[in-house]
């Protein structure tokens, strides 16, 4: 085995009831509703303009969507890497609710989708609290698809990668924006 595969073994071994809840609450992408609600809320308190708030959420939508696209429509059908819960040489792997997820694994999309999410909104309202608390956010989910044996740590690193490029491809674009950039500068300054 290789450590890709004891990594895996390992966090995913290590499961109790309680823990197998949480981490199948935090995979779950409709979980995250209120989290997105809240960070809609935010961008519109901070910037205060419709414009500014659409153009901003376009720009998240095309950082997400490019992140999900690149990591589900063209890597994992080009590299063809099994996902763990689909691999026969994984035989002790624990599965939580009977869940296997798609066939191909690498890369996460949950991986690359929080952290284009946590990245671009990091760097757009510049706040260390909010910043601390996405990237835990981030980590919680990457781990809850470890644990729930449907990634490799390696199809994690690749998705947070895949999302942050996007997200720092987005934010000079957005940074540009007459509106995002004088309401930033004017809010920041306060």
């Amino acid at each position: 085995m290789n450590l890709d595969y004891d990594i895996l073994l390992w966090i995913n071994g290590h499961g109790c009831e309680w823990l197998d809840a949480l981490m199948w609450g935090i995979s779950r992408s409709k979980t995250w509703i209120p989290l997105y609600m809240l960070l809609v809320v935010l961008i519109a308190w901070r910037f205060r303009s419709w414009k500014a708030v659409l153009l901003i959420l376009v720009g998240f939508g095309v950082a997400v969507g490019m992140s999900d696209w690149i990591c589900s429509g063209v890597l994992k059908p080009l590299v063809c890497r099994l996902r763990p819960t689909h691999e026969p040489a994984l035989d002790p792997l624990r599965l939580v609710n009977g869940y296997v997820g798609g066939k191909y694994g690498f890369c996460s999309s949950h991986a690359a989708n929080t952290m284009a999410v946590g990245l671009l909104f990091s760097l757009l309202y510049k706040n260390k609290i909010a910043t601390v608390s996405l990237m835990t956010w981030v980590a919680l989910v990457c781990y809850s698809r470890m644990y729930l044996g449907v990634h490799y740590p390696t199809d994690i690193i690749a998705g947070l990668l895949v999302g942050s490029a996007f997200a720092l491809l987005a934010w000079p674009v957005l940074r540009r924006l007459p509106l995002v950039d004088g309401e930033a500068t004017r809010q920041g300054d306060s």
